[in-house]
C-alpha cells in the first residue's frame, strides 16, 4: 500500500523569516569617506609648519589643497570597493576639489577652493528647489529611497527644505569667504558648517515621522556633503 504525503496546509513549509542583511562595512565609513578629506585639508593648513613669509598661508593653503585633492580621490576609490557606489554629492565634491583645487596651487590663491562649496550648494539649491516646484522629489533619487516609509508627500517636503537649507548655504558661504580671514573661513567650513547641518538634519525627523518614516528602515544619506 502506498504512503500519500499529506497535502493540506499545515503541511507546507513554514518560511522562514527573512533576516535583515547587514552592511559589510563600518557604520563610521560613510561619515568618514565624506568628512574625512575636508578634515585633512584643516588639518594640513593648520599643523603644516610655516615660515616667516607674506606668502606662508597662501604656502599653507596650497598644501592643504594637494592634501584634499588626494583625499578626495581616495575617498572616491574606497567608496566605490567598499559601499559599492559613490553618492552624486561625493562625485561632485570630487569632481570640484581637484578642478578648483588645481586652479588653487597653480595660481597660488585660496579663494578658488573657498568658491567650491558656492557651486555645490547653488547646484543642489537648483536642483532640488527645480524638482519640487515641478512636482519631482529629487532627493528621494539622489538617497535612492533610503528613508522607509516616507511618502510621496514627505520627499517632497524634504526635497523643499534641503534645497532652501542649500540655498541659504550658498549665501552664507558667499558673505563669509568675503568677510573672513581664509583660516577663520575654513574653521568655520569644517566644524560650524558640519554641526548646522547635522541639526538641521535632525530637525527634519519630526515632519518625516509624521510622513511615514519608520526608524527600523535601512537610514542613510549624505546630503550635507560638500
Amino acid at each position: 500500500m502506498m504512503d500519500i504525503e499529506p497535502t493540506g496546509p499545515e503541511s507546507a513549509p513554514v518560511p522562514t523569516p527573512a533576516t535583515p542583511t547587514k552592511p559589510d562595512h563600518p557604520s563610521w565609513l560613510p561619515f568618514a569617506i565624506d568628512f574625512g578629506p575636508l578634515l585633512i585639508f584643516f588639518l594640513l593648513f593648520k599643523f603644516m609648519p610655516r615660515s616667516d613669509s607674506a606668502y606662508a598661508a597662501s604656502s599653507a593653503a596650497v598644501t592643504g589643497t594637494l592634501g584634499f585633492m588626494i583625499a578626495i580621490v581616495i575617498s572616491v576609490i574606497i567608496s566605490k570597493w567598499k559601499l559599492g557606489k559613490v553618492s552624486p554629492m561625493l562625485w561632485l565634491s570630487a569632481v570640484l576639489v581637484v578642478g578648483f583645487g588645481a586652479l588653487t596651487v597653480y595660481f597660488h590663491d585660496e579663494k578658488f577652493i573657498q568658491f567650491k562649496p558656492t557651486i555645490i550648494y547653488a547646484s543642489f539649491a537648483l536642483m532640488l528647489l527645480g524638482g519640487w516646484m515641478r512636482g519631482k522629489p529629487l532627493l528621494k533619487y539622489l538617497l535612492q529611497a533610503a528613508y522607509d516609509g516616507l511618502s510621496e508627500q514627505g520627499w517632497m517636503k524634504l526635497s523643499r527644505n534641503w534645497g532652501l537649507f542649500f540655498l541659504g548655504m550658498t549665501l552664507a558661504n558667499e558673505v563669509l569667504r568675503r568677510m573672513l580671514t581664509f583660516d577663520s573661513w575654513l574653521t568655520i567650513k569644517v566644524w560650524g558648517v558640519t554641526a548646522v547641518s547635522i541639526i538641521f538634519a535632525m530637525s527634519q525627523l519630526p515632519m518625516m515621522m509624521r510622513e511615514g518614516m519608520t526608524l527600523d528602515g535601512p537610514a542613510g544619506g549624505d546630503a550635507t556633503k560638500d
